[in-house]
């Protein structure tokens, strides 16, 4: 259970981090593109790869900060970041084509049920 706890304290911490900088990056550079989304997913990727290196190759972590951190914090912060480590170690373990495979899916994936998502949500709003 307190595992659990950590591990929300710590989403909550990444999405108050995630609203803060889109909101600066907004403010800073405009809304003429998502320069937020942007920074949040290449600052999320780095800092989950850093955290999950560190976790793998020391004791510098224990296993319930590590949870806190990635899960947590890098999850509340950015699930990009996750998407990007895999698919890293993927290509590492020379998967290529496993790798390749979950680049494709995940961002045609994405993006079809987003739209999906989009014309069911204007359908039932149109109900």
């Amino acid at each position: 259970m307190e595992r659990w706890f950590w591990i929300g304290l710590g989403g909550a911490v990444g999405t108050l981090a995630r609203y803060g900088l889109s909101t600066w990056c907004q403010q800073r550079f405009g809304a003429g593109f998502p320069y937020g989304t942007l920074a949040v997913n290449v600052i999320g990727s780095f800092l989950l790869g850093v955290i999950l290196q560190v976790a793998a190759t020391t004791e510098l972590l224990s296993p319930t900060l590590r949870l806190a951190l990635s899960t947590g914090v890098m999850g509340g912060f950015t699930t990009y970041s996750s998407f990007n480590y895999e698919t890293i170690k993927l290509f590492e373990e020379g998967a290529w084509w496993v790798g390749a495979l979950n680049v494709l899916v995940t961002v045609a994936g994405c993006m079809i049920a987003g739209v999906l998502g989009i014309f069911v949500a204007r359908r039932l709003v149109a109900s």
